[in-house]
This record gives C-alpha cells, structure tokens and sequence, in this order.
C-alpha cells in the first residue's frame, strides 16, 4: 500500500522525454518530501553484449563534491605499518587476528584496504568477502602499500562504479543538500571514468544506451547525456 507522500509524487515519469541532468536537479529535490537528507541516485543500462563477449566495468570514480556518507575504512595490514593506517584515519586496523575475525563473519566496515604482502592470506577469504563486494583490488586502489592516500580516497568519496551480469550501474552522487554545482562536478566525474572505461574496452557502438536519476525515496527520470558515451 503506497503511503500519502508517494501519492503526491509524479507518475508516468519515465514516459517524459530525457531532459539534461542539471535541468532535473530541480525536480529531483522537490520530491524529496522526506524528513531525512534523501541521496541522489543515478543507475546506468550499458551495452555490456558484444559480439566478442560481455564488457564488464569495475573501477572506481573520486568525486570531487564527496558523498556525505561516512565510511567506516578497515585496513589489513603488517605492523610495521599499522600506526600509518591509523595516522591516515582507518577505522580499523589489523593483521593475521583481524583476518580471522572477518573469517568468522565479523565485517563491520564498509571498506577493506590491504597491503600486497598481507593479500596473500588475505585472497584466502574471497568466499566470503567477494560476494559482499569487499575484497581488495589493486585495479581499485585498495591493495597497495600507500595506506595514506587510499584510506583518505576511501574517506574523501570515493565510490565504485560496477556493473551486474545484466548491464546495470547503480550509485550515488551526493544529497539533497548538496548544492547544484556540487552535484552537478559528481555527475561529470562520473560520466568522465565511464568514458575512459569505454577507451579501454574496444566497444562497438555507445557505452551507455540509458541513464536515469532519482532520490532515495523519489520517481526515477530520464538523463540526456550531451555526449556519446
């Protein structure tokens, strides 16, 4: 059963023509009827079927407005470089005992940066931490020795930008109480890491054949995306 609030909201909206993603921002906060900072979404359909095979994009975007949202950032690391984890703002911080609580199902962060020396005992949990989506990737900058700068890009807004066997990207780039501007640089900082993905694989065709945008509790609505991507 719908509740009053999404009563009020617009229907139909997926059947409006695309209009520019700065154009709908407008729209988008007006439907955040809610009474907590809704984030803005934005979910991408790519033309991941090719004739050679299926393109499938993993990496990851910085954005330069942030996400409000805090991460909780665990680093798996040696000791010797434990205080540099901790100095650089990991929430936690451990080696071999750490890896057999996450072993054991404790996971309570959103993030897991590791050390290439500590990934070896580490890869051993891809069972458990694969699924999840938490398994450190050198491609994504969370298996390095530079603990400083990838626990402040996880910190920062850092997200990732991933696609499931159907061709679907789903993420968020900020809230409503971002300003304009903001969002809009997130937006781009996007759409600027889909394109380099779509350079590195020999794509036929544009990458992205649609995009929309919504809030956390709003109506979905159809991006025009000035260039082809």
């Amino acid at each position: 059963m719908s509740s009053k609030r999404f009563k009020k909201l617009p229907e139909k909206t997926l059947e409006l023509s695309a209009q520019s993603f700065d154009s709908l921002l407008q729209t988008i906060k007006k439907n955040c009827t809610t009474k907590f900072d809704e984030s803005i979404d934005l979910s991408f359909q790519i033309n991941n079927k090719q004739k050679k095979g299926e393109v499938n994009i993993r990496t990851v975007v910085n954005l330069p407005g942030g996400t409000g949202k805090k991460i909780k950032v665990a680093v798996v690391c040696e000791e010797t470089k434990s205080s540099e984890a901790k100095n650089a703002g990991a929430d936690i911080v451990g080696g071999d005992e750490f890896i057999d609580k996450i072993k054991n199902g404790e996971m309570n962060f959103e993030k897991l940066i590791c050390t290439p020396s500590m990934m070896i005992k580490l890869s051993k949990l891809g069972k458990v931490l694969g699924p999840k989506g938490l398994m450190p990737n050198p491609k994504l900058g969370t298996v390095t020795d530079n603990l400083k700068s990838a626990v402040a890009d996880a910190k920062s807004g850092q997200v990732e930008i991933r696609n499931d066997k159907d061709g679907n990207i789903g993420l968020s780039v900020g809230k409503k109480s971002f300003d304009n501007e903001k969002l809009s640089k997130n937006f781009t900082a996007v759409l600027d890491a889909l394109e380099k993905e779509k350079g590195n694989n020999t794509l036929k065709g544009d990458l992205i054949k649609s995009a929309f945008i919504t809030s956390t509790m709003g109506v979905s609505y159809k991006i025009k995306l000035g260039k082809n991507i």
